[in-house]
């Protein structure tokens, strides 16, 4: 704390001073009122909204004024040596003495400078060192995307709205909860190492999105990455994605995964202009996997008893009182007698409030933008939300032509409530979500609780077990979301100070850049006894548990750029970078149970804490990284461009031996249409052909990784708690190496109504880091090393054309679509890369396997259902019955001799691959993976006499399959879950031709990890629909704005897919090495209707 308080002590200082040079000018005198008109010099036409703004000598901007319905003004000046200034959009700007006039009509004379801008000015490309580059002398491999152009989307997160818009960038939300975090992947998964996710640099500097080491969420690296919610979207000017390896090495070993580059907004040289944007929306859930209801789960429980072991055997209602049905006992009639859609009564209608206000301004000298927001929403699942405060403030100061500086200070508060998750004392979650309990509970079982009279009370039905289970098995849903918490209250400050020198002006710039990092985050968790109904004495009951995460970071970069004007022909441009990083990390957690009363939600009240499932524990890290980068580009009669870079990293998490890295990069093109040959094809703007050459380092995620670390073990031995030695000592681990090739292709046609862009490229990632686990007997349970190779190849496309461009009618159309392909190439012999499953109900064989790619599945061929006795004899590789040394036909059978379970008709069939007439291990073949074919997007934009906008755009990704744990757990009629109405059409007699087998209680091998779910996720999502209507300006002025714009979006309205699951967009959990995406039943992605207001003063 107090650290966080002598930040925000120096950043108050830096604040006023900055403050008191802006203000200097405008200390406030006696006013003098000058009226007047503004008019066209051509028609003497009123312009309603021209800007008259009083500057002084030094062309800084005092106070501003605009012009009404009119023409007229009235403004009050301070001084009568500073100048009246009249300037309107195309307009040639006029300024006059004030002196003794008092009144001021003024003619504007028409400009073309709006043409001339339109044709001279250059995009430049920003890759966040500071020397940007135009962007058709781009060598590397990037994307840009102007956020107003998702500025009608509904998006509390910016990278949610950039899904399927960014060629190469593949973007899937981990479930569709508030605040939930992205998984973002940049040309596939370029390690097996846990995080894939990009670097994010804002203005400049890298913006810290790791989660602490000691803090294992169940999505560990996708919760994190919810980090990007402290940027507004509205605060965002433009972001570039680096994609290739020339271009991240610039960023050094933090920069593996690829590069988001986010620019925020700045102020401009104008009157004061305030914005007002509000976005309303209402969303709800797609339509969930249909369950059975109270009548037909009581029908299947009963007959999948009686098939169960031994067979025949009814279900006893005296005992499984559930399903007795007895009016003489009120307790289960009336409360196990119900039709309860459980997942219907834990979702609701969402709703989203986002409003932001802006002012921005400034003069010649002093410029500055500062920005309000606040979020509200509430989630479409029973007690989820999110409410968000965030306030940013960015100023620049000139002081001279040589002087300037700059300060950034962004904050953000966030309480995001989700639905409790049971932690354990080190953070870990051992509870399944409450989603998947719904799609499980039965459905006779009822949400309220009955008296003994058959009334409903307005009491949760919490017994504290039942036929089902317990907690944490089973639980009432309902209550869990009601009377559980589970929020994270979050605050992060991020002051960015920059200072810019023209050292030789024109010439040799130094820049200083400081950036610190405040962040602080609080987890509560609390579960009541009215939640479970279970005992008070258990350690489930009135759980309290709190985690601290404090983390502080330092960021630096001293840039000199050298820019000289060598000749028309000849350019080039250098850089020297010196970018230092100092993190650290403090949490604290406390997990106690049993106090006193469930008012009493913060364990550090008295309770019980003495158990081997409670207690306390802490942790501290510390990381420092060190980086150096040379950068020099050449340009050569703008035909050859060449760029020459090389990177020196430095970082603490490795060993000394290993502690440094050089990192070269080259790239270069070629602009055919430079050629004085190409000169007569006027249409041709651009021809271009690119190339690079790049090497990245990756550094590992954790700390102190060469050194042992002993921790203390949870509980004590005649008083005394033991410690232990907790990891091995990793002196010779080394850098995670990627070397990328990129070929390139622009071509721009018809004054750029036609883009063109591709891109070929292969990635090789050498010596990755891979955490096995290794046998308990050595002391420890796992090690990290360097492992093997894997390479990411593929290609992308992307086409922007404007095929209508009339004065009234606009139309544009983009295009995006990008394939790759990932492959292991080479594993160590020394770790074990298999995760040993396959054999059991419901479990994949996950697996490493040269030549295959990351994220494959491995189980049995699913065939259907033995339809009859006859079905189930084994037969040959020529389809002959396999008889045995009696001449009697050889059935069927599962895992012989250790299980030796016989096949029985209306069982699963699998593929018996060697045909042996067993169904075990050396029938599992790979089955698929989740690594998508095609990714990409597109979409139309009509643009109607500036007055109406229609936009529509197409997210998809295709070819990539997922498992359907869902599936696994509706239709397996194992237990005492609800089923889906799939089943049925189960087998029920011999001679059904059915896919569904029979339904069997607590045996058999109906529900084995197999090609039945594993399922194609293709789809694609008529992602966004809007449009916007801009208020005619002379309206606008009556109701006191400059201009105003209305507008109407449809978000997720419909998805086209064969998946039988909820939603198809499933992402892999980060800290799961085989990267397999697994439909677990969380929160699909929500339907939305907005409604958009954006006004300007």
């Amino acid at each position: 704390m107090k650290k966080i308080l002598t930040y925000i002590f120096y950043l108050s200082v830096t604040s006023m001073v900055l403050h008191g040079l802006v203000a200097k000018a405008q200390a406030p005198t006696d006013k003098i009122l000058i009226k007047g008109r503004v008019i066209d010099g051509s028609d003497k036409s009123a312009i309603v909204g021209a800007s008259v703004i009083e500057i002084d000598k030094d062309k800084r901007t005092i106070t501003g004024v605009a012009t009404d319905i009119d023409g007229n003004f009235a403004i009050k000046v301070s001084s009568t040596d500073n100048k009246i200034q009249f300037s309107y959009i195309g307009y040639k700007t006029q300024a006059f003495a004030i002196g003794t006039k008092r009144s001021f009509n003024v003619s504007l004379a028409s400009s073309n400078s709006l043409t001339e801008v339109t044709v001279v000015s250059k995009p430049t490309v920003n890759n966040g060192t500071g020397l940007n580059i135009d962007a058709r002398n781009q060598t590397t491999a990037s994307s840009t995307i102007q956020a107003k152009d998702l500025e009608e989307l509904q998006a509390t997160s910016i990278s949610s709205a950039l899904e399927g818009r960014l060629p190469g960038v593949d973007i899937v939300a981990s479930t569709g909860d508030p605040g939930a975090g992205m998984s973002i992947r940049i040309r596939g998964t370029s390690s097996i190492n846990g995080a894939t996710n990009p670097l994010i640099v804002v203005d400049g500097l890298p913006y810290e999105t790791a989660i602490p080491t000691d803090f294992n969420f169940q999505t560990a690296d996708e919760q994190g990455y919810a980090s990007l919610l402290s940027i507004a979207p509205s605060d965002i000017k433009e972001i570039t994605v680096l994609k290739d390896a020339a271009a991240t090495a610039v960023w050094g070993a933090r920069a593996a995964n690829g590069v988001l580059v986010i620019t925020t907004k700045r102020g401009s040289v104008s009157a004061p202009v305030v914005t007002y944007t509000y976005k309303g929306s209402l969303e709800r859930q797609p339509s969930p996997v249909p369950l059975l209801n109270g009548n037909q789960y009581s029908e299947l429980i009963p007959q999948e008893y009686m098939n169960g072991t031994p067979p025949g055997l009814p279900l006893n209602t005296l005992t499984a009182k559930e399903f007795a049905h007895d009016p003489s006992d009120p307790y289960y009639y009336y409360n196990y007698g119900q039709n309860t859609d459980w997942v219907k009564a834990i979702t609701q209608n969402g709703y989203t409030h986002d409003n932001n206000l802006s002012l921005q301004g400034g003069g010649e000298k002093a410029r500055y933008f500062t920005s309000l927001g606040y979020v509200t929403q509430r989630g479409t699942t029973l007690g989820t939300g999110l409410n968000r405060l965030n306030a940013r403030l960015n100023l620049d100061y000139v002081v001279s032509d040589r002087l300037r500086f700059r300060t950034d200070i962004a904050y953000t508060h966030s309480l995001t409530d989700g639905n409790f998750v049971n932690y354990t004392v080190g953070g870990n979650s051992d509870a399944s979500n409450i989603r998947n309990i719904a799609f499980n509970k039965m459905p006779n079982m009822s949400i309220y609780e009955f008296d003994e009279y058959g009334h409903q009370t307005p009491n949760y039905f919490t017994p504290s077990s039942n036929i089902q289970g317990q907690y944490p098995g089973t639980y009432n849903p309902v209550a869990m979301a009601k009377y559980a918490v589970n929020n994270v209250r979050a605050d992060r400050i991020t002051p960015h100070f920059n200072v810019q020198y023209q050292i030789i002006p024109g010439k040799l710039t130094g820049t200083a850049d400081v950036q610190f990092d405040v962040n602080t985050s609080t987890r509560n968790s609390f579960l009541p006894q009215s939640a479970t109904g279970r005992p008070t004495t258990e350690t489930s009951v009135n759980r309290a548990y709190n985690y601290d995460y404090d983390g502080y970071s330092v960021t630096s970069k001293t840039n000199l750029a050298y820019t000289p004007q060598l000749s028309e022909k000849v350019t080039f441009s250098g850089l020297l970078s010196i970018q230092t990083n100092d993190s650290k990390g403090l949490s604290q957690s406390l997990l106690s149970a049993n106090s006193a009363s469930a008012i009493l939600q913060d364990p550090s009240a008295p309770s019980r804490t003495q158990n081997s499932d409670l207690g306390s524990a802490s942790g501290a890290s510390e990381t420092r990284s060190l980086g150096a980068l040379i950068n020099g580009n050449f340009g050569f009669f703008d035909r050859y461009l060449i760029s020459v870079g090389l990177r020196g990293d430095a970082n603490s998490n490795f060993g000394p031996n290993h502690r440094y890295g050089l990192f070269p990069s080259l790239s270069g093109r070629y602009r055919l249409s430079g050629e004085p040959f190409m000169q007569r094809f006027k249409f041709i703007n651009d021809l271009s052909v690119r190339g690079s050459y790049g090497v990245i380092g990756n550094a590992p995620d954790r700390p102190y990784t060469f050194y042992n670390q002993y921790s203390n073990f949870n509980y004590t031995y005649l008083g005394q708690s033991g410690v232990y030695s907790s990891n091995i000592e990793l002196t010779n681990l080394r850098y995670e190496k990627i070397t990328g090739k990129n070929l390139g292709f622009n071509v721009v046609l018809f004054d750029s109504r036609l883009n063109f862009d591709a891109e070929i490229y292969r990635n090789r990632t050498t010596d990755m880091f891979f955490t096995p686990s290794i046998a308990n007997f050595n002391g420890y349970s796992s090690l990290t090393l360097n492992v093997g190779t894997m390479d990411n190849q593929g290609y992308e496309i992307s086409l922007n054309v404007t095929p209508v461009k009339k004065k009234d009618l606009v139309v544009d159309f983009n295009f995006n679509i990008a394939h790759n392909e990932n492959v292991i190439r080479e594993l160590s012999p020394f770790v074990t890369t298999s995760n040993g499953g396959g054999l059991t109900n419901g479990s994949f064989l996950s697996l490493l396997q040269p030549n295959n790619p990351l994220g494959s599945f491995y189980g049995y061929v699913y065939q259907g259902v033995y339809k009859d006795l006859n079905a189930t004899i084994a037969t040959d590789k020529n389809g002959n019955q396999i008889t045995g040394p009696d001449k009697k036909p050889v059935y069927m059978r599962y895992n012989y001799p250790s299980v030796d379970y016989v096949f029985q008709p209306g069982d699963a069939k699998y593929e018996d691959v060697n045909h042996d007439g067993v169904i075990d291990s050396r029938d599992i073949v790979y089955l698929g993976n989740g690594n998508p074919m095609f990714t990409g997007g597109f979409g139309p934009t009509v643009t109607y006499k500036r007055n109406w906008k229609l936009s529509a755009f197409f997210s998809y990704r295709y070819k990539f399959d997922l498992i359907n744990n869902t599936m696994i757990t509706t239709t397996n009629m194992y237990n005492y879950n609800n089923q889906s109405t799939a089943v049925l059409r189960r087998w029920q007699k011999p001679g059904d031709v059915t896919d569904i087998p029979r339904a069997l209680f607590n045996s058999g091998y109906n529900w084995l990890g197999s090609s039945r779910y594993v399922q194609d996720g293709s789809y694609l999502r008529f992602s966004a629909i809007t449009l916007r209507y801009n208020v005619n300006p002379l309206f606008a002025k009556k109701i006191g704005a400059r201009n105003a714009s209305i507008y109407f979006t449809g978000q997720n309205l419909m998805t086209f897919t064969n998946y039988l699951g909820q939603d198809p967009s499933v992402s892999p959990r980060a800290s799961d090495i085989y990267k397999q995406p697994i439909d677990n039943s969380n929160t699909p992605v929500s339907l939305s209707f907005v409604v958009g207001l954006t006004a300007t003063f």
